[in-house]
């Protein structure tokens, strides 16, 4: 479970009141809960989308697509039904900041929820959590039926004649479904395997009705918009990465946690002051910065602000924001086979380039981390990476593809020592690195 700890420069926005109680409805109202609901009410829905895109409010799911843009694009006449769709199914490698959300501030979500359906005209919210978070899902149902209770979720909510209903859901521990149009399969009561696209989810989404799908993160970010103002929100992270982030620094690292801190705050800095350093004394060898589909960064590529764009220009991304800290002892062929590992087993095996891709590729660095590969083993891992970048139906396959393509590109003479037949070095280390 993530530690909740705090340091300094962190900006608390999403994370304020996190262990304050905000799980009990009367204490959340005391915390200016649900103000935020009301104010989208009296303003109505031009005003909640100008204030999203004037904050700079970016996807925390990882892709950073504009979230205001992103509601922007659902039609406003519809003979369908409209839906809003939480995706809180966090399963990525190294990525915990959702799971505070849920355990600290279950309300946030629904009333980001609310005003999302305000934004678009829905009067039906999901939130759909992780298969593994079922002690999370038992917190959210309870402030679910907390709202109820007080009326504020129901028929004329807050007596302005509006209706919207939430119904939580939980997976059954499928990485896949966190992909969104799986997601929607899922919840339809189907295999959780992603859809053809287009059309695209604002204009034929779930039961075929227009829907919006928001990241957890993003969703609890909406009320503390529309309290401080677009502007203001926008002003607290960097040009064009609108607020703050939950930051989740974990790996070899003195204080492991999740922080909130500004978007554009610099990578170095957060591993070295608000992690603590490398733990042990020990040198920093590489970094993940966004979660186990990122590609991997040198010491020496660290000095970068955190967000879309910067750590885009570096070569990576800023993805999840889950940043795994790797130190000098750490068997670079283990942790890229350790991560395709991951990506093999939770393909859905809908389109072959993932299925059959991710598979040979743990075949292939298993053999070579065993010793037993060939020099043209390490063309082959890259080539076949490289072919499996945008030709499957979801982001699975290309985020098993980067992050091997960027060991390969960066560690190959880790990979030649083992072709070479020198054991590894690590092979002892006491802890995995990604964690």
């Amino acid at each position: 479970m993530p530690r909740l700890v705090s340091h300094p420069d962190e900006v608390r926005i999403i994370s304020r009141r996190f262990g304050k109680g905000a799980t009990d409805i009367d204490k959340y109202i005391e915390l200016d809960g649900y103000k935020a609901v009301k104010l989208a009410i009296e303003k109505g829905a031009d005003w909640i989308i100008n204030e999203m895109k004037v904050s700079g409010l970016r996807g925390r799911g990882g892709a950073g697509f504009p979230t205001g843009l992103k509601w922007s694009f659902v039609p406003k006449q519809s003979d369908r039904p409209k839906y809003v769709l939480v995706n809180g199914d966090e399963s990525e490698p190294a990525t915990c900041k959702d799971h505070l959300i849920f355990l600290h501030d279950p309300h946030a979500m629904i009333e980001g929820t609310m005003i999302a359906g305000l934004a678009i005209g829905s009067k039906l919210g999901f939130i759909y959590l992780r298969g593994e978070y079922r002690y999370l899902l038992k917190i959210m149902e309870k402030a679910v039926a907390d709202a109820y209770a007080k009326g504020f979720l129901g028929k004329d909510i807050f007596g302005s004649g509006i209706d919207f209903d939430i119904i939580t859901q939980t997976g059954a521990g499928a990485y896949e479904v966190g992909e969104e149009s799986a997601l929607m399969e899922s919840l339809e009561g189907k295999r959780g395997v992603p859809r053809i696209k287009p059309p695209f989810p604002a204009v034929v989404g779930l039961y075929g009705g227009p829907t919006v799908i928001n990241n957890a993160e993003t969703i609890a970010s909406v009320p503390h918009i529309m309290l401080m103002g677009g502007e203001a929100y926008a002003k607290a992270g960097s040009e064009r990465n609108g607020g703050t982030r939950l930051f989740g620094i974990s790996g070899h690292v003195n204080n492991p946690g999740v922080y909130e801190l500004p978007m554009g705050y610099n990578l170095k800095k957060a591993i070295y002051e608000v992690g603590g350093g490398v733990r042990g004394g020990r040198n920093l060898k590489a970094v993940v910065p966004g979660g186990s589909s990122t590609p991997v960064m040198l010491p020496e590529e660290i000095d970068v602000g955190m967000d879309f764009d910067q750590l885009g220009k570096a070569g990576s991304m800023l993805g999840s924001a889950g940043i795994v800290v790797i130190d000098d002892q750490t068997c670079m062929v283990e942790f890229a086979l350790r991560t395709i590992a991951f990506y093999q087993h939770e393909s859905c095996g809908w389109c072959i380039p993932c299925r059959e891709g991710t598979d040979w590729l743990k075949k292939t660095i298993t053999r070579v981390h065993a010793g037993g590969g060939v020099d043209k083993d390490l063309d082959n891992i890259r080539y076949l990476a490289e072919n499996m970048l945008g030709r499957t139906f979801c982001p699975l396959g290309d985020a098993a593809a980067m992050p091997t393509i960027g060991f390969i590109k960066k560690f190959r003479h880790e990979f030649e020592d083992h072709l070479n037949g020198k054991p590894c070095p690590y092979a002892k280390h006491e802890e995995p690195a990604l964690v």
